[in-house]
């Protein structure tokens, strides 16, 4: 390993979305809204998604979404087109909160 190796910092954007989605009568729709939006966020935005909590719920879906990026700025500003695009992009998918924070290494 070479002793001259960079150590300059990145940064993390860490993302939490809660939807809420009134017309659910089963898991199986829940996972079919949820499979398109998350390929399609993937597919736009480059980003790491996945559910990460409320699997059980019919009508309750928590996404984690995570990107890195050398500028805290970026990290920022991607995550919170992710937050929009997500907000406008299905009608059967209400975003009812999220939280967003970007961490430096």
């Amino acid at each position: 390993m070479p002793q001259d190796r960079f150590t300059g910092t990145f940064h993390v954007g860490m993302c939490r979305v809660w939807l809420h989605m009134p017309g659910n009568a089963s898991l199986k729709d829940k996972r079919q809204i949820l499979r398109s939006l998350i390929q399609r966020v993937r597919n736009k935005f480059e980003v790491a998604i996945a559910e990460v909590d409320a699997q059980d719920h019919l009508q309750i879906a928590c996404l984690g979404i995570t990107c890195v990026s050398s500028a805290e700025q970026h990290a920022n500003q991607v995550l919170s087109k992710v937050v929009e695009f997500i907000e406008h992009s299905r009608s059967d998918a209400d975003l009812y909160d999220y939280e967003l924070e970007v961490q430096t290494f």
